[in-house]
């Protein structure tokens, strides 16, 4: 997997907790910085663990799903891509809704729900030659940012880019699926 694809993959599985930490930020209205680092630690360290566990879950079905793994790995990342675009389509006050509570426990559970793509991403990558813990550093380092900087600048930025970001990176999430499938079916 070349760096610019190990990038936009980064970007793309970052935008879900981007959007969480906008929405977080905008409801916190003036999020102290440590508040907006330990979201982003939070957001970070999840969304790099859950690619891992997904890879591994492939790497173990690897050996059965050889033959199809470029289409596996198009389909996920299709899904996951496409659910983002959809996502960006609801209304804001269905958005909204999860970025009210700012108990440890609710950062955690909504850390875990926007990385729950990453682990379908990473079951895909288990049928790649990629380097997963530098994927998913990039993941987590990507998160880490997007969501720090979403929690302060929330409030400036509103509900419209972020709906704007989800889509592009969905759309970029399909397209990345696009170049897996499309690469195999030249080679072979």
């Amino acid at each position: 997997m070349s760096p610019v694809s190990i990038a936009v993959l980064a970007v793309g599985m970052s935008v879900d907790a981007l959007l969480a930490s906008i929405g977080r930020g905008a409801a916190s209205r003036r999020p102290r910085f440590a508040e907006a680092l330990r979201t982003g630690a939070i957001f970070g360290v999840v969304e790099a663990i859950t690619p891992l566990i997904g890879w591994a879950a492939g790497l173990a079905a690897s050996q059965y799903v050889a033959a199809i793994d470029h289409w596996i790995a198009f389909i996920l990342l299709g899904i996951v891509g496409g659910r983002m675009v959809l996502d960006s389509l609801k209304p804001a006050e269905e958005r909204s809704a999860s970025a009210q509570d700012n108990s440890l426990w609710a950062l955690m559970a909504t850390a875990i729900g926007t990385s729950i793509d990453a682990m379908a991403v990473g079951v895909s990558l288990a049928f790649l030659d990629v380097n997963i813990l530098v994927v998913a550093l990039a993941i987590g380092f990507a998160t880490f940012l997007m969501s720090t900087g979403g929690m302060m600048a929330g409030n400036l930025i509103g509900a419209t880019f972020g709906r704007w970001a989800e889509r592009v990176g969905g759309m970029a999430l399909v397209c990345l699926g696009l170049s897996i499938l499309f690469s195999h079916l030249l080679e072979g």
